[in-house]
């Protein structure tokens, strides 16, 4: 009995790797694949090309990427276009943006499958290898695989190449409301990255329910999905938004997003480049594409509307499992059923005792409040010890998975320790608290957090793990690791996604999942006699992990810091100031901002995660070109004023920020694209940010009551700080980076206009 409670331990840890493993196929060098298939290694020949430079919008890079995408679609026979203009999309974000499309026509006459990714990289240092240059190569060797098979589809196939998406979906935008192919576009696959490699998840975009999608996914089959309801239900609550979102919002045209989010900290980095992208990630792309295309592309499209919403897993072998959100209750209440006929049973036989159960809630409550405890102050604690880790937008760091495994061991200990000492109370006495807060889980979600319900499926093994322990005192130890084995094979990733996907400060829920799981597998643990030596072992490990992390904590040129610098000059006062978000400096900032560094008196221009600048400088003053504005009109119409100014650079720059006073604008328009209602209601301070090509002019028209006094302030910048000829900045050491999400290595001139 004995070796076989070892050999089946042994067996609980192979079923915890294969659970990962089988996420996504495994890379190896298929260049020479057949022409019908596809490759990855041809793939990543496209990620190359479209990541040898920075391409964001206005960039020089942006037109060679163009260019090159063109050029691939014509080679394979397409007629392919493009379609250019002004959006401001939701987030009155401008830019001029320039969509790349063709089409292979279908021998039918119903709605046409669209595939998408975009082009531009984000602004100003990120090389776009994975976001999303994976997905344009994704897409690229896709369709070439399947021209390749000469068959002809039943429905039209879009190929559209959005751009901008990274400035505010503009190019999503401008094709879903300016174009007429958009009318006739009946399902959307999008590819898209949010880090540089694991497993690429599908989630759905639709206005109603998953139903019909989900069972149209299935049918496709695509061998290794990685979906579940819960991160659906999650992600319609949170606002996250891709190019589909404007399908959705904007066209109610249904879609599958396919993103991958691992290693997050090179997501929007000098890090994003081809290097680094995970070429098991780029075959999971492949993977999800082939059949979705050879599916969808003969579908009927026309008819994938649902008002029905479906619980969804995927777990190894069976890959995904779906069912409907009307079987959630009845799950639920069966599993309520068998708990309480398990504990008459259990009571009946003297098996279950009142004392003993009783104590089963105290190792219950203690493994939670300690787990949760520590999960949740990890990030403060992590950047308390380093604080270098501030600069690390991400909220992931280079060692970010090495701390996941300090605090899941940790977790562990605490587990096996804390029933190691509740080892002489029975077994099913011990099961009972666990499924009591199993039960109440699950009924939560089910009232609140549908998509979650399918945690009642590994709740069946813990009632089956009760019934079985409570009519035998020696069950077999491979029937319990059986019972154990959906819990595992389901929820073990789930311990890694979490701090992935939303940074390190979501810990507690790793090690939430980890204690849960525990509880899960507990009929199996519950035998084994070795859990003080297993909770030591696992106390070795959180050290040695602990060790490792603290090895790979500094920064380095594999592991580089996240620096900034900015020149700031203020045309209203005569003033110049170095400025920098970093809360850690570096010498290359250092040597510019520590002599006389101070805290700035107020916030200037607006960044992603609401970061501001920490520390500002004098700096000496230089002659920089103020942009031309000219007046076109000023003038009383009724209640209002309308003013329209025209804003022309007179130095290169990339990006104008306009904020306004706290004013009441009823109209305000930008290079004649009108900025809707909404936005105007509900945006602060600024009005508009213009991300700018081929140093365009600004062009702004605002209505506003003629009795109220306008102030405008322009946030004119650069990026060619350590470029411009009147700067003498040195290169950026090799152990580090620019920041990403904030304005960097710029030239930021600010000038205020009053209209009394």
């Amino acid at each position: 009995m004995k070796f076989s409670r070892t050999l089946a331990l042994i067996l609980l840890f192979l079923a915890v790797y294969w659970s990962f493993r089988s996420l996504t196929p495994q890379y190896k060098t298929d260049q020479d694949a057949p022409l019908g298939a596809f490759s990855t290694d041809r793939a990543l020949s496209h990620v190359k090309e479209l990541s040898k430079e920075p391409h964001a919008v206005g960039f020089p890079g942006h037109q060679r990427a163009r260019t090159y995408i063109i050029s691939e679609l014509k080679k394979m026979g397409l007629e392919t276009t493009t379609q250019q203009g002004y959006t401001a999309g939701d987030w009155g974000n401008l830019s001029k943006a320039t969509n790349i499309l063709a089409r292979i026509k279908g021998s039918g006459n119903g709605k046409a499958l669209l595939v998408l990714s975009h082009y531009d990289s984000s602004p100003h240092s990120s090389f776009g290898a994975s976001d999303a240059g994976s997905g344009v190569a994704t897409i690229l060797e896709g369709i070439r695989a399947f021209l390749s098979n000469n068959e002809t589809p039943e429905n039209d196939i879009i190929i559209l190449i959005t751009d901008a998406e990274e400035l505010g979906l503009n190019g999503a935008d401008l094709f879903v409301n300016k174009h007429p192919w958009a009318k006739n576009v009946g399902l959307a696959l999008n590819f898209e990255a949010r880090g540089s490699g694991g497993p690429s998840y599908m989630l759905i975009e639709t206005n109603r329910g998953n139903g019909t999608l989900i069972k149209e996914f299935t049918k496709a089959n695509p061998k290794y999905p990685v979906a579940n309801s819960l991160a659906y239900s999650i992600y319609k609550m949170l606002p996250n938004d891709t190019d589909l979102t404007v399908f959705r919002e904007d066209a109610d045209i249904d879609g599958f997003n396919f993103a991958f989010i691992d290693d997050h900290f090179d997501y929007h980095t000098a890090l994003d480049n081809y290097e680094r992208l995970d070429r098991k990630t780029l075959a999971h792309q492949g993977s999800y594409l082939m059949p979705l295309l050879a599916h969808f592309s003969n579908a009927d499209l026309d008819n994938l509307k649902s008002l029905d919403d479906y619980v969804y897993f995927n777990i190894p072998i069976f890959n995904l499992v779906s069912y409907p959100f009307e079987w959630i209750w009845p799950a639920f209440g069966i599993a309520v059923l068998a708990f309480v006929l398990l504990l008459f049973s259990g009571f009946k036989k003297q098996v279950l005792k009142t004392n003993d159960v009783l104590k089963g809630f105290v190792p219950v409550l203690i493994t939670l409040m300690v787990n949760s405890a520590v999960g949740y102050f990890c990030w403060a604690i992590i950047t308390w010890w380093y604080p270098g880790y501030k600069d690390m937008l991400h909220g992931f760091t280079y060692n970010g998975h090495t701390y996941i495994a300090v605090y899941v061991m940790f977790s562990l200990f605490i587990c096996f320790y804390t029933y190691h000492k509740f080892r002489k109370t029975p077994t099913p006495s011990l099961l009972v608290a666990p499924i009591f807060i199993w039960l109440l889980i699950c009924g939560l979600v089910a009232q609140y957090l549908k998509g979650a319900s399918f945690f009642i499926v590994p709740l069946f093994g813990l009632l089956a793990g009760l019934l079985v322990t409570t009519n035998q005192k020696k069950p077999n130890p491979f029937l319990m690791l059986f019972l154990a084995l959906p819990a595992v094979l389901i929820y073990s990733p789930f311990i890694k996604m979490f701090p992935v996907g939303l940074g390190l400060k979501m810990m507690v829920a790793a090690t939430l999942f980890t204690t849960l799981l525990f509880f899960l597998a507990l009929p199996f643990l519950g035998q084994l006699k070795s859990k003080r030596r297993l909770a030591y072992l696992f106390l070795l490990l959180f050290f040695a992990f602990g060790i490792t992390s603290h090895i790979q904590s500094d920064f380095n040129e594999e592991r580089p810091k996240p620096s900034s610098l900015l020149y700031v000059y203020n045309t209203d006062d005569d003033s110049a100031l170095w400025a920098t978000y970093d809360n850690v400096l570096i010498d290359w900032n250092g040597q510019f901002i520590n002599e006389n560094k101070r805290k700035p008196k107020a916030e200037t221009i607006s960044s992603k995660y609401r970061t501001n600048l920490n520390y500002v400088a004098d700096a000496p003053k230089k002659q920089l070109e103020a942009s031309y504005i000219d007046t076109v009109m000023d003038t009383i119409v009724g209640k209002n004023r309308v003013i329209e100014l025209c804003i022309t650079p007179k130095r290169t720059v990339n990006r104008l920020e306009v904020f306004t006073n706290p004013i009441n604008l009823s109209k305000a328009k930008v290079n004649q694209i009108e900025l809707s209602p909404y936005f105007l209601e509900n945006r602060k301070n600024r009005l508009v940010t213009h991300y700018i090509s081929n140093n365009d002019f600004t062009e702004l028209q605002l209505q506003f009551p003629k009795d109220s006094v306008l102030e405008l302030t322009l946030y004119e910048a650069s990026n060619d700080l350590l470029t411009h000829p009147d700067f003498s900045i040195p290169k950026r050491p090799k152990n580090s980076i620019p920041t990403p999400f904030v304005l960097n290595d710029a030239i930021l001139t600010i000038k205020t206009l009053r209209f009394e």
